[in-house]
């Protein structure tokens, strides 16, 4: 595959990513957790069949003798999948998917923690700084009158924290792979663990089901094409472009998530999210230009 062709490839799962709030704003009945519970189910199905058909029975056996790190990877995805779903029924898409894109700086602060990893000082300034724009947002929700909008966005910080935790264990089991010349450990499985976890979990939540069958339809669509496709496209985009490029990118998911809620539901954001969005933003796009440059310039002079 060409870089070309990868970068567009990789755009087109931020569109995919991005449906989800303006689909969910056209929901007849389903609340809350029963729209996690369709959602997850639904990927969790389609996941079954794609990788079923592309790993045949081997999947089924070796989904039980996984070791711990795919489950924990799966537990991590579970959360993920809940928590943006409860969320995005608690708060605006904006509020939501502004604070889920600090998801980069939390992870890069978590491999410093856990993995011993050095940050560049621009790293921590774009973490002090996005840490101040979800700040400025949290504080005036906190002293608004919006139901829901503060814990919506305390829901909404599970995703980027269990992503950092993901991608924490993904990077310790591929430097245990290379110091030990081994192969990695395959972690797709993990995606389909935590998509039936979530459902499972969900479930009992939900009763009693209240879902029209007009909400059955959008959240099967949401859970094959927001979610199952995507997840398995940017595995394999993984493989071809840099994990920088890839965090770069995916920020489209906010743009477009955003302009998706407004244009399709009405939501326009508010002025509070619009200036902590930009100091998020901002902070991270600089973080992650400043490094490409980096990388790349090294790779001449290499």
């Amino acid at each position: 595959m060409t870089h070309r062709r990868a970068v567009f490839l990789m755009v087109l799962v931020t569109l995919m990513w991005s449906i989800a709030g303006v689909v969910t704003r056209h929901l007849d009945s389903a609340r809350s957790f029963e729209v996690t519970f369709w959602r997850s189910a639904f990927n969790a199905l389609a996941l079954a069949i794609g990788l079923g058909w592309m790993r045949g029975a081997g999947l089924w056996r070796g989904l039980l003798r996984s070791p711990w790190t795919v489950w924990v990877s799966g537990l991590c995805w579970s959360v993920m999948y809940t928590a943006f779903m409860v969320a995005i029924m608690l708060t605006t898409v904006a509020n939501v998917l502004i604070t889920m894109s600090i998801a980069p700086l939390v992870t890069a602060l978590f491999a410093r923690l856990f993995l011993g990893h050095r940050l560049p000082a621009r790293t921590w300034l774009a973490i002090a700084v996005a840490g101040a724009g979800i700040a400025w947002m949290f504080g005036a929700e906190a002293s608004g009158s919006q139901p829901g909008a503060v814990a919506g966005t305390l829901v909404a910080l599970c995703v980027p924290l269990a992503g950092a935790v993901n991608w924490t264990v993904l990077q310790h089991i591929s430097h245990s792979a290379q110091a030990s010349g081994e192969a990695p450990q395959d972690m797709l499985p993990a995606v389909l663990i935590g998509a039936v976890l979530s459902a499972l979990v969900t479930l009992p939540l939900s009763w009693p089901l209240q879902a029209s069958l007009h909400d059955v339809s959008l959240l099967a669509m949401l859970g094959v094409v927001q979610l199952a496709i995507p997840c398995l496209l940017v595995v394999t985009l993984t493989r071809v472009l840099p994990g920088p490029e890839i965090a770069l990118l995916a920020l489209l998911e906010v743009v477009f998530g955003v302009a998706w809620a407004w244009l399709g539901a009405g939501e326009q954001p508010g002025p509070t999210a619009l200036s902590g969005g930009a100091l998020v933003l901002g902070a991270l796009v600089a973080n992650e230009l400043v490094g490409l440059r980096r990388n790349r310039s090294l790779g001449l002079q290499g």
